[in-house]
């Protein structure tokens, strides 16, 4: 039985083979017209600089209170240290430190109060938003504060 059915299958295919045409002459190839780019579907390289603007009240020096525009990568703007304050960005970002994260609610600080200055920073850095707020409220915001020093002013 297992005989016939192999001698079977072997006739069909012998059969279906001697039914198929004859190869003929290759068609030529035809250029095919380019596809059109589809806007949003390739990857786009992200910008990585740094775009910061910096405003500081209160800080006890006039010249440094305002609003500064901060680019790294090459440095410019109008902050007065652009090169200093992109160079400690640079560092925080080499290091693997955030320099825009907010204080732990947790964390155990001075009560200590290092004057009314208050700053804000916006903008992106190393590719992420950035939206942070600076105070000299406690210990560990004047050692926060003090640790982005130059991008923000030395407080008095």
């Amino acid at each position: 039985m297992l005989r016939r059915l192999a001698l079977t299958a072997v006739a069909s295919l012998a059969a279906l083979s001697a039914a198929a045409p004859a190869a003929t002459a290759v068609a030529p190839l035809v250029p095919l017209p380019p596809l059109p780019l589809l806007q949003g579907d390739w990857p786009v390289e992200s910008d990585e600089r740094t775009r910061l603007t910096v405003t500081v009240s209160e800080s006890g020096n006039p010249a440094a209170n305002g609003t500064f525009e901060l680019e790294c990568g090459p440095a410019a703007g109008n902050h007065p240290e652009a090169q200093r304050a992109c160079d400690l960005l640079d560092a925080a970002a080499e290091s693997g430190d955030n320099p825009f994260v907010a204080t732990d609610r947790n964390a155990m600080c001075t009560q200590q109060a290092g004057g009314p200055a208050a700053a804000r920073v916006q903008g992106t850095w190393q590719g992420e938003e950035v939206d942070a707020r600076f105070s000299r409220a406690n210990g560990c915001e004047i050692s926060r504060w003090n640790k982005l020093v130059p991008v923000l002013p030395s407080a008095r």
